[in-house]
């Protein structure tokens, strides 16, 4: 992959994200990470990427804060949320905010990447 995108993985279980990073990186993509939405939402302005997944609960501040911060925003990277929570409400409130996809854990790396490349590969929405 010559241009490669980058992925911002924002979430507070280190051995999740960590191997996540790695499966990442071995597709091609350049990954950063932050382990709360605070990180996250500063990396979002900071770095720039290219998609962001970010998990649901975390200290300080969790995914719902981010995406509600950034809703409307022009410019901003797609989101995928991932989350063990099984609620229904909970995802249509994620795609009300404008989630690309939405993962439960757990699920497969093939799975996780095809979310990836649909993500990356979507028309950027109108924003609202």
């Amino acid at each position: 992959m010559v241009d490669s995108k980058t992925i911002l993985l924002v979430d507070d279980d280190y051995e999740l994200s960590d191997g996540l990073r790695l499966i990442l990186e071995k597709n091609g993509y350049k990954v950063l990470q932050a382990r709360d939405g605070v990180q996250g939402r500063q990396l979002i302005y900071n770095q720039r990427p290219d998609l962001v997944i970010i998990d649901m609960m975390m200290p300080k501040m969790g995914g719902y804060p981010v995406l509600e911060h950034f809703r409307g925003k022009e410019d901003v990277p797609p989101f995928i949320m991932m989350t063990a929570n099984e609620g229904q409400r909970h995802k249509a409130y994620a795609e009300y905010l404008g989630v690309v996809d939405y993962l439960r854990k757990p699920f497969s790396m093939d799975e996780l990447l095809e979310a990836v490349k649909k993500a990356i590969n979507a028309p950027l929405k109108a924003k609202e």
